[in-house]
């Protein structure tokens, strides 16, 4: 599985870095405006921790807010793309979230994960290690598929059931990839994440029409806008850390 996810993710590479900001409207206009508004806008002295980083987007936004950012991702080819983005002004290196991190204990104020969980069989170990690394009072944030959305994906449709699901994304650079990743019922979601944290928010999000005027969202509005505003497709979760 570990494989399959690097293979993609570093063919995927330059696109997350040339195309993904302005091209891909599942990321510019729904799942990145509703986790942004669950950030605090002002992060000053704030340690925080991009886990998944890919090409950097999360990592330039919480620079700009002022953070001390360290930028992970699995994928070589990413961290290279994080790099180009952001340059010194963070700490990236690749890192695989499913092993014990090489952080110390209480290492960070904020871990922000955007669409990476969904790529881990097994969330407790990663929780675990999330919540060693916080510090008291710390939060977490994070994005992942909706489980109704990628429960239409399964042959056999079993909700309940944790299940390995494949997909193909055809992409402007890269062509088709083949993306592998996890689906798995909400409450296992919210049980494992409630087992290390104490859950504040859970946001099914909608379409933003913040940037729907510009030329590069209208085909994406026309096609999404109104199956998003009524089917789920991202799930994002903010939590803390007990004090």
């Amino acid at each position: 599985m570990k494989e399959k996810v690097l293979e993609a993710y570093d063919k995927l590479a330059g696109d997350y870095e040339r195309h993904v900001d302005a091209l891909s409207g599942h990321n510019a206009f729904y799942e990145r405006p509703a986790m942004l508004r669950m950030l605090p806008q002002e992060m000053e002295q704030m340690s925080v921790l991009d886990a998944g980083c890919a090409a950097g987007w999360y990592t330039e936004q919480l620079i700009k807010r002022g953070a001390r950012v360290t930028a992970i991702d699995l994928s070589p080819s990413m961290i290279e793309a994080c790099k180009r983005r952001v340059g010194s002004e963070a700490t990236i290196a690749a890192c695989d979230l499913t092993e014990a991190l090489p952080f110390a204990d209480e290492a960070f104020d904020y871990i922000v994960s955007s669409l990476t969980l969904h790529y881990i069989e097994d969330w407790m170990p990663t929780f675990r290690e999330f919540q060693r690394v916080l510090k008291p009072g710390g939060s977490l944030l994070f994005s992942v598929h909706h489980p109704f959305m990628d429960v239409k994906l399964v042959e056999r449709q079993d909700y309940f059931a944790r299940t390995l699901l494949r997909e193909v994304w055809n992409k402007p650079e890269s062509g088709a990839v083949e993306v592998v990743f996890y689906r798995r019922p909400m409450q296992e979601i919210i049980n494992v994440t409630s087992s290390c944290f104490s859950i504040e928010e859970i946001v099914e999000p909608q379409p933003s029409l913040e940037h729907k005027d510009k030329p590069e969202a209208e085909a994406w509005m026309a096609k999404w806008y109104e199956r998003l505003m009524t089917n789920p497709h991202f799930l994002i979760v903010k939590a803390r850390k007990s004090k």
